[in-house]
């Protein structure tokens, strides 16, 4: 299996201080399928105690959203996460969870306004429920990253998870634990280093 990353990218600094002055303030988008760890990536990775709309799933919610592989889950979000993580003293990421079930897509328009990037976060277990967001995300020209989260079941390669998501070679692919807090960074830092190459090819 492909390694993450070939060299570990350098730690992140800790937030700026209460007060201080931020000159950039880059909003990301976390997006992919119900269930997929949004909302865990988000609380694992924030330095403020994180913004999200997680209420329990009711039985009418059972009978419309698509629940198999994630049968367990009890909970879900209804609008978006928000959370913020720092760069540097002054520079800071947004981070905006979209809501992963169909019906809530029409938030999406609104998460994806201002975006500089995104992550999109895969289930191997439900590797159809990312498609959505990967065609919006091309149709809209948004550069992102896809992060296979690791719910412990079958380990795939980076290749077939490629192949079955039919990645082009210029997105990135990187494992991450989601509950990880390291792993998320790990995940975001790449992304900021796919949009600093992008920038740079322009």
């Amino acid at each position: 299996m492909d390694s993450a990353t070939s060299d570990s990218p350098a730690p992140l600094p800790g937030p700026p201080p209460l007060g201080a002055a931020v000159d950039t303030g880059l909003k990301i988008l976390i997006a992919g399928g119900l269930g997929a760890g949004k909302t865990t990536l988000v609380r694992s990775v924030s330095d403020i105690r994180p913004l999200d709309t997680e209420e329990i799933m009711t039985r009418a919610g059972q009978d419309v959203d698509d629940l198999t592989g994630v049968a367990a889950k009890a909970g879900t979000t209804v609008a978006f996460d928000f959370g913020r993580i720092a760069l540097d003293e002054r520079t800071v990421l947004y981070l905006f969870g979209a809501p992963g079930q169909e019906r809530f897509r029409f938030l999406w328009d609104r998460l994806f306004t201002g975006a500089l990037g995104a992550v999109v976060l895969v289930d191997t277990r439900r590797l159809a429920e990312s498609w959505y967001a990967i065609d919006r995300l091309e149709q809209q020209g948004t550069p992102f990253v896809v992060a296979h989260n690791d719910f412990g079941g079958p380990r795939h390669s980076h290749a077939s998870i490629r192949e079955a998501l039919d990645l082009r070679d210029g997105v990135p692919l990187v494992d991450c634990d989601a509950r990880d807090r390291a792993s998320c960074k790990n995940v975001l830092i790449t992304l900021v280093h796919h949009l600093a190459g992008r920038e740079a090819a322009v």
